[in-house]
């Protein structure tokens, strides 16, 4: 029987074709495309004709090419709709990829043709993007370990693929936590809560099979809860499972998997030549040490921590209103900082909901991107992986530009946050590829589906991303698209979210989903003013968990990280009633593999960036300025890597920006 993932895919702009792909046909696609790679790259090794850009690097970057669709639509599924089968696949997949990484790196033939022409690039007539994938390609094989010789070259293979195994099994120790714990309510424990939440809780227990309501791990159903429930009891119980996923005992126990992850990373960090991991990671980003990083997140800390303090009197003051006895604690915040926040500034969740309605924040997100950048969107039906998921056709003046898929609602099989990824990405190499781009969320479901306003910012910010991917335009696919350095990875996205905020597309898209009628301008107004509202405690959980991150890999390795952890909230004064926004045992950014280990910083790196950048278009005295859309596609989006990061940014604005944008942006500049 023929393997419809090896097969050419026939169907409507070249997409998987999902009806016919079985769990069974993925391990036989995945090793055949390991089988076709080792010969491509065999093929190159054993060429006899000198060393040129074509038969080398263009040929390593055609190498991978079966392996590389296969996995797409592997790993994508393996995210956001899991199955036993999957898992298990992923848990005998992950040593064998990092394997066929290292034979690549390791092969000595291949790393000395690509040495051959690093030698010779000044004479090789590289256009500048073929020199900057030379580049590239040299420092990847560089620092997977290429220069390396035998046992130091066999350790560092064995390192890799016990850190493929256990990000592996961290991320599923997380997923299965999360879809085992619920918390089962009854009608009267619903007194208090608004309907959407209500409703919510009600539809989570008809999923899970209960017979009433319950409120789930999932974070657009317990952080209302925590907003809104008046029951003290319940709030701690759900807060207390919440952040204690990873931390339960038992097999899904993720502390002792760190612990190694931390270990390894530092030996391998120390076999390459690195004084520790952090040095090794941010050697290629943009803020290049981990001083630069601490520098960064302590100007921030300490007027976020300073603000935050001050908002946790007031709330304790609240609390004890409330017959509260002892301090405040981190599942009262919440439900303190709401009721303060409709105080301040006559607003709640429960007024706010009915105007994001998820179909129009789609809507205004497809809208934006249309008056920016003149983009499309065409609803195609076509089989998608699962029936939640939504497909569109993405044109520019009736061009193809690529194919995006929408997959926002919750469920047990997909894992915790939101994420963007390609299923095929953007190149030019032998044909025009177009990317299949995918926004994966995780919002109640309802009729309608509701978001909260931090919701619609997270919609907002996974387009942002899907621009990036979407409107990619070079030529070699290792470099299209989000191949950025990680710290600058997050700018289109962050950058994005500005224009939810935008009082003409509120104006137009925020309408109540009973009555159509549009969001009033006084409630427009006061939502505006309070968007830097409770920004202290946003804040200071997240730098603290970038802290720790940082401080997990600059220096020796932890053998306790729980105690590490400890030690460095205590050595910046954490507040008592706000924890990190991703504890250890389920900082899945972090351990679930390298991507943001010691570059959880990257998002406020960016936001730098960010802040700074929509200030021209308010500078311009237009959010849709023409000129500036199109340079801000010419110089970043469409760039992907091409260019060292900080040159494209300065292209865009002239210069590198400061700290200060961020914390006017913030609300934060009066606390510093």
């Amino acid at each position: 029987m023929t393997n419809p993932l090896l097969s050419d895919w026939t169907g409507p702009h070249a997409l998987p074709p999902f009806d016919r792909i079985e769990d069974d046909h993925f391990a036989p696609a995945l090793e055949q495309g390991m089988a076709e790679g080792r010969a491509a790259i065999a093929a190159i090794g054993a060429t006899e004709d000198a060393p040129t850009f074509a038969n080398t690097i263009e040929a390593l970057e055609r190498s991978d090419r079966t392996l590389d669709r296969v996995a797409g639509v592997f790993y994508n599924l393996a995210g956001a709709d899991s199955t036993s089968a999957r898992e298990a696949l992923q848990r005998d997949m992950a040593p064998k990829l990092s394997a066929y990484s290292s034979e690549i790196t390791n092969d000595a033939a291949l790393f000395a043709r690509i040495e051959d022409l690093w030698a010779r690039r000044d004479a090789l007539d590289l256009t500048e993007e073929q020199a900057r994938v030379l580049m590239l390609t040299r420092r990847g094989f560089v620092r997977a370990g290429a220069a390396l010789e035998g046992e130091a070259a066999e350790r560092l293979t064995a390192i890799k693929a016990r850190l493929a195994t256990l990000g592996t099994a961290f991320s599923q120790n997380l997923l299965a936590d999360e879809r085992a714990w619920f918390m089962d309510l009854t009608e009267d424990d619903l007194d208090g809560l608004p309907d959407f939440v209500k409703d919510a809780a009600r539809a989570a227990g008809t999923e899970r099979d209960r017979p009433g309501p319950v409120v789930t791990l999932n974070r657009s159903l317990i952080v209302p809860f925590l907003q809104f429930s008046p029951r003290r009891d319940l709030r701690e119980r759900a807060y207390e499972a919440w952040t204690a996923r990873g931390a339960n005992g038992g097999e899904t126990d993720n502390r002792a998997i760190a612990t190694e992850i931390l270990a390894l990373r530092e030996e391998r960090a120390r076999l390459l030549g690195y004084d520790n991991f952090a040095a090794y990671k941010l050697e290629t980003e943009m803020a290049g040490t981990p001083d630069a990083v601490r520098d960064l997140l302590m100007q921030v800390w300490h007027p976020a921590r300073t603000a935050a303090l001050g908002d946790a009197e007031h709330l304790a003051r609240m609390a004890r209103t409330d017959g509260v006895v002892g301090p405040l604690e981190p599942w009262d915040w919440r439900y303190y900082a709401e009721a303060r926040r409709a105080e301040l500034h006559d607003l709640n969740e429960a007024e706010l909901k009915p105007y994001f309605q998820l179909d129009r924040m789609i809507e205004a997100a497809f809208a934006v991107s249309h008056r920016l950048f003149g983009l499309e969107f065409e609803r195609l039906d076509t089989p998608a992986y699962h029936p939640d998921v939504r497909v569109w056709e993405v044109t520019r003046n009736g061009e193809h530009v690529a194919v995006f898929m929408g997959d926002y609602f919750a469920r047990p099989s997909k894992r915790s946050g939101a994420w963007c990824s390609a299923m095929r990405s953007q190149s030019r190499l032998d044909d025009d590829v177009r990317p299949v781009v995918v926004n994966v969320c995780n919002f109640t479901k309802g009729d309608p589906a509701l978001l909260s306003y931090d919701d619609a910012r997270t919609l907002f910010h996974e387009f942002g991303h899907a621009l990036h991917q979407m409107l990619s335009d070079v030529t070699y696919g290792s470099i299209s698209g989000t191949s950025v350095a990680r710290d600058f990875v997050e700018l289109p996205s962050q950058l994005y979210e500005h224009w939810l905020d935008v009082p003409s597309v509120l104006a137009e898209f925020a309408t109540h989903a009973e009555t159509g009628a549009p969001m009033p301008d006084a409630l427009r107004d006061r939502l505006l003013r309070a968007s830097t509202y409770d920004m202290g405690f946003a804040t200071v959980e997240y730098v603290a968990s970038a802290l720790v991150d940082l401080a997990f890999h600059d220096g020796p390795a932890p053998a306790d990280p729980m105690q590490k952890q400890a030690e460095v909230l205590e050595t910046i004064g954490m507040p008592r009633a706000i924890r990190m926004r991703h504890a250890t045992p389920h900082f899945a950014h972090v351990f679930s593999g390298d991507g943001y280990s010691s570059g959880y910083y990257s998002y406020m790196w960016s936001e730098v960036m960010d802040a700074d950048a929509f200030a021209a278009f308010e500078d311009a005295g237009d959010p849709f300025d023409p000129d500036l859309a199109k340079r801000l596609e010419a110089d970043i989006l469409s760039r992907g890597g091409s260019e060292d990061a900080a040159a494209l940014y300065t292209r865009f604005r002239g210069r590198l920006p400061g700290v200060d944008a961020l914390l006017k942006g913030r609300g934060l500049d009066d606390a510093a």
